[in-house]
């Protein structure tokens, strides 16, 4: 299915500013009387797909948000981190500063994802005005809350107190300061029970056939994210690691909400588990039909979005499976392969060991097409992205139309899991786990694992914690995931230690091979690689006829994941959890807004 390419009816009648707070002004008022528009299903309908617009601009989601935030975990990094004083590399390094030349700027995410509130605020004040009583404006009244919601989500997974806008700018409120961000999360868990009830199920109506509309089952589900992140840890102002001291958001409160609303979407059935490859071919065939494990997507035109470009399988050259030559920047953590059960379906997907490398005279088939060529040991791709799935070509140098996948079903299942566990136990919670595990290990291996993880509260959160590891690599959930469970530096030191481990091929990697045997396929492009697996041997990989030898974890190898592995962090993960805001902002904010102390 061709996606939407939405209307900016948006920006024509709201007179939107860049940003809330680096604003000299306030917004002017629209040429378009509201009533005009929001009592109109079309006009309404046009105004709230406006705020799609600041989604795909150039500094937004599109090339500064997505990209950059929540990489160096231990699931997903930025694969030139050896590089460790470039503004990229800070960002994701814990390292990031006022002035990075990636953010610091007056059209970037920080102010886009403002714009964005901006004009979804003059949607929802319009249609509470002019749409109730009506059941498409109240729809769209839904929509535009939840978008807002979205956006909110990401602004606090960021900086964590931010300006609390929720009414459109007027003289008064130009220049406000932050809001804690436990003040942000109240607000969002009561908007996004309202607009569950205005909102129909995945194909209820015509509307919500389509995976980049808002439905209930989103709205739900976002509610079930908050709910966990408000529940959960977070740096606070002084800089302490510690709960919310607010008793509305008490943490078996919190847990009680995640586990309601993951239910009633689970026990909706409007939308259901698939094979997890199918996942992924669905998001690269530009599939955006309801109803499947895709739940909600952030929708780029064809011509927009860099979703491929950075986190799909590096290809070097144009050629016949893609238009543009790009992906690979950010990778799976080397680690993350070896982690995997050696039968896990999700292994193979997730973390690619080649790229597309062609050429002159080199890694071509006998047409000039490219072949498959591994990439360094300390630079993967991941795999739930490729370009060679597409069902279509690229038409630009930089930007690819995939959609962002913001919410599936998996989440709403393991969410499920974890919040019912900490509620209830395990016996009551396996029910949501195990299809998980179902469709990514043999039945035997299921039940072995769920014998384990079901031993105790103790061991079924751990399981919990692994499996969303092995689960969503690559989809930017988890670095939030390691802050709310305090574990963040914890994780990222094992990881470190992982990696060295790694190079060296001791501890838990002792029984890989110093190198990896490698041939083309019959299908003259693909490899086939031996040496990957826990127990695989040199010996046994030089005996194998036509196979070639390639350094994998050699020596020199085993020094590049080492000098990666300290440059994971730069500082203190736990001090550093969030961005700071860019300089550009501050000095634009009359006062209103400062950093917190590591970064004044």
């Amino acid at each position: 299915m061709k996606k939407l390419v939405y209307m900016s009816l948006a920006v024509a009648m709201s007179g939107i500013i860049s940003s809330c707070d680096d604003a000299i002004e306030a917004p002017t008022k629209s040429s378009m009387d509201s009533s005009a528009i929001f009592s109109v299903p079309e006009l309404a309908e046009a105004a709230v797909m406006g705020i799609h617009v600041s989604f795909a601009e150039t500094n937004s989601y599109r090339g500064r948000f997505l990209p950059l935030y929540g990489m160096n975990t231990d699931a997903e990094w930025y694969n030139t981190l050896d590089k460790t004083d470039d503004d990229r590399s800070r960002l994701c390094n814990y390292n990031a500063q006022t002035e990075n030349g990636q953010m610091n700027t007056d059209n970037n995410a920080w102010a886009k994802l403002y714009e964005a509130i901006e004009r979804a605020n003059m949607c929802i004040e319009g249609l509470r005005q002019y749409g109730m009583g009506n059941a498409e404006l109240e729809q769209l009244l839904g929509e535009a809350i939840t978008l807002r919601a979205m956006i909110y989500v990401d602004l606090v997974k960021a900086w964590r107190d931010v300006p609390a806008r929720f009414e459109p700018i007027n003289s008064e409120t130009v220049y406000i300061a932050k809001s804690s961000c436990d003040i942000i999360y109240k607000q969002l868990l009561a908007d996004l029970d309202e607009a569950a009830q205005y909102l129909p199920w995945p194909n209820e109506n015509s509307t919500v056939r389509s995976v980049e509309r808002v439905s209930k089952a989103f709205a739900k589900g976002l509610r079930a994210r908050v709910a966990l992140y408000a529940g959960g840890y977070c740096q606070r102002a002084d800089g302490s690691i510690s709960l919310s001291t607010d008793p509305e958001l008490e943490r078996s409160k919190m847990y009680a909400i995640a586990k309601q609303e993951c239910l009633e979407v689970i026990e909706s059935g409007s939308c259901k588990l698939g094979a997890f490859e199918d996942v992924f071919h669905a998001l690269c065939e530009d599939d955006v039909t309801a109803g499947n494990e895709s739940i909600f997507e952030i929708p780029f035109a064809d011509g927009r979005g860099r979703v491929l470009y950075t986190f799909g399988v590096k290809h070097t050259k144009v050629n016949k499976y893609t238009g543009q030559a790009q992906g690979g920047t950010n990778g799976p953590i080397p680690t993350l392969f070896y982690d995997f059960d050696v039968d896990d379906a999700r292994r193979d997907i997730t973390c690619v060991p080649y790229e597309w490398n062609l050429q002159d005279g080199q890694n071509a088939d006998a047409n000039g097409q490219p072949v498959q060529a591994l990439r360094s040991a300390d630079k993967w791709c991941f795999g739930k992205l490729r370009y060679e799935w597409m069902t279509r070509r690229v038409t630009s140098s930089n930007d690819d139309g995939i959609n962002w996948q913001v919410l599936r079903m998996a989440d709403v299942y393991m969410m499920a899991a974890e919040a019912i566990n900490e509620l209830e136990g395990p016996t009551n919670a396996a029910q949501y786990l195990k299809p998980i595990l179902d469709r990514a290990l043999p039945a035997e291996k299921v039940t072995a694992y769920m014998a384990s993880a079901t031993a105790s509260k103790e061991a079924f959160f751990n399981a919990i914690v692994d499996q969303r590891r092995f689960e969503f690599a690559g989809e930017m959930l988890r670095k939030m995931d390691l802050i709310r469970w305090n574990l963040l530096k914890t994780k990222l030191d094992a990881t470190k230690a992982d990696l060295v481990a790694l190079g060296t091929r001791t501890g838990k990697y002792a029984d890989l091979p110093a190198k990896l045997y490698i041939k083309v396929a019959d299908d003259s492009e693909t490899l086939q690689i031996y040496g990957m697996n826990h127990g695989d041997t040199d010996e046994e990989g030089s005996a194998l006829e036509g196979y070639d030898p390639k350094d994998w974890l050699t020596e020199t190898k085993g020094e590049a994941l080492k000098t990666k592995s300290e440059a994971l962090y730069l500082n203190n993960p736990d001090g550093y959890q969030f961005w700071p805001i860019w300089q550009t902002f501050i000095d634009k904010s009359n006062g209103s807004l400062v950093n917190d102390a590591q970064y004044q």
